[in-house]
């Protein structure tokens, strides 16, 4: 009929197409049993990823291992011996005339560490030696160092060396050229003091303390102060720029974004100051030489345990008092960084 439309030219009704193939089938896909085939000379070779991998943990090991075995022959076999040796002391037999014998004593040795009256005084010690010495050392490290980190500081590299520089004079020779110092009719320090009439014995009951509180101070304070500007010197500048431009002065900004920013530098510093104040030795030791001083032998612990192995020759004993100082050292750790560590997880 004339009046019914046509489809116009490849208009199949509105039907899509159909698409040819093969023999009019669809094409099938490919049988799982079928595998794709390997290149040859594939067979056998790791895979990129692998190789990458095999050569990471290579070089990973090898810049490792110096460590580990460094780690192993100065830590791991030490303590390991120390505590082996700790469970065994020395015996006479009955007469006498056999000598000296190794015996197996268990705890025997910590019992006597613990019941003796010198070394548990030491451990008062080493407590008035830290209050004294920590706030004074932190504090003194922290303010040093905003002082240098301030935009208004002038020769700042010239600073830094000068409070560094006593760091680096080992413990011993500093400890001998405050012995001069504290020595009266040779110190120009007494004599200056004497002259304005001020009369002080550094080597008295009273004046041993912040003796050696003032020969630490001037070892390390330095030492940290160098590393608080370092973290100080990584605080965006950009934030301490808003600030100023808030009206936040510099104390406001020295307390409110400095100090908070550089918290995991702090704790680290704080941790380092109370190990190194229960290890206490070299600068009492040399004080205790000088003339009329009050230092003993057995003042700190470490030196209780150094006298027990060289003058006593009781190498159990010095080696329990080690391992004590060792366990104390580990749980103050444990306890600075417990208690940092939710300090910071408080919103």
């Amino acid at each position: 009929m004339s009046g019914t439309p046509r489809p116009a030219s490849g208009d199949d009704g509105g039907r899509p197409p159909k698409v040819p193939s093969s023999q009019g089938r669809p094409p099938r896909a490919p049988s799982s049993q079928q595998r794709p085939v390997k290149a040859p000379g594939s067979q056998g070779r790791p895979s990129k990823a692998l190789s990458s991998r095999a050569r990471t943990r290579l070089a990973a090991g090898t810049l490792l291992a110096p460590f580990f075995v460094l780690f192993t022959v100065a830590m791991i076999v030490p303590v390991t011996y120390a505590l082996w040796l700790s469970l065994f002391t020395e015996k006479q037999s009955g007469l006498g005339f056999d000598g000296p014998r190794t015996v197996f004593d268990g705890l025997g040795n910590y019992a006597a560490a613990l019941g003796d009256q010198a070394f548990r005084e030491g451990f008062w010690v080493l407590l008035g030696y830290c209050a004294f010495y920590i706030p004074l050392m932190g504090g003194g490290a922290i303010v040093l160092a905003l002082l240098l980190d301030t935009a208004l500081a002038r020769a700042r590299r010239f600073f830094q060396l000068a409070l560094f520089l006593p760091h680096a004079i080992p413990g011993l020779i500093a400890a001998l050229i405050w012995i001069y110092l504290y020595t009266p009719q040779l110190s120009p320090v007494v004599a200056a003091m004497e002259a304005g009439g001020i009369g002080f014995d550094f080597f008295s009951s009273e004046g041993t303390l912040p003796s050696i509180v003032n020969i630490a101070l001037w070892e390390w304070l330095g030492y940290n102060v160098v590393i608080f500007y370092a973290a100080l010197q990584a605080v965006d500048r950009s934030l301490l720029e808003a600030a100023t431009v808030d009206g936040a002065g510099n104390w406001r900004i020295a307390f409110s974004i400095k100090l908070p920013l550089i918290r995991s530098s702090l704790v680290m510093v704080l941790l380092f100051t109370i190990i190194g104040s229960l290890q206490l030795f070299t600068e009492p030791l040399i004080l205790s030489r000088g003339s009329g001083s009050a230092v003993t032998s057995t003042w700190t612990p470490n030196m209780y345990a150094y006298s027990a192995a060289f003058e006593r020759n009781d190498y159990g004993l010095a080696a329990a008092a080690s391992v004590l100082i060792a366990l104390v050292a580990a749980v103050l750790s444990f306890a600075v960084t417990r208690f940092t560590n939710r300090k910071e997880a408080r919103p």
